[in-house]
């Protein structure tokens, strides 16, 4: 899962002394129809139908190790309480510092394309949203 070119920026900028950044207590997962772009555009999220974006904490998230981590525990998204998108395929995830608009930190594909139609539950099981820095 790529850093987006405003993480890498604030890492960079921070791991050089030239300012200090705060990374967020709580990251924000969220859904794309479309291929997001390392500047964070080219983003499709729903909106209605009970659309939000999932507020994750530390304990979400297993410590990491070798760079990388995952999720320790599932990442589910509200009850679709009508289609989402108009039944469009979400092919990427999306990793913001905000439940709503805010900086993108990371994006990556999703490995099966997934529709959301009135009364599903989209779910991301524990293990299966890896992030690395390299």
């Amino acid at each position: 899962m790529p850093a987006s070119t405003y993480l890498a920026n604030k890492l960079l900028d921070h791991q050089n002394g030239k300012t200090s950044f705060t990374m967020p207590t709580a990251v924000h997962i969220g859904l794309s129809t479309t291929t997001p772009t390392a500047a964070g555009t080219n983003v499709t999220e729903p909106s209605g139908g009970g659309y939000a974006r999932v507020t994750t904490s530390g304990a979400t998230w297993a410590a990491a190790s070798a760079g990388a981590t995952s999720n320790a525990n599932a990442i589910t998204f509200p009850e679709a309480s009508s289609t989402w998108l108009s039944g469009a395929n979400f092919t990427h995830v999306v990793i913001y510092d905000a439940s709503t608009s805010g900086n993108m930190l990371s994006f990556g594909a999703i490995t099966v394309a997934k529709s959301a139609t009135a009364g599903d539950t989209l779910s991301i099981a524990p293990g299966e949203l890896d992030m690395t820095l390299s």
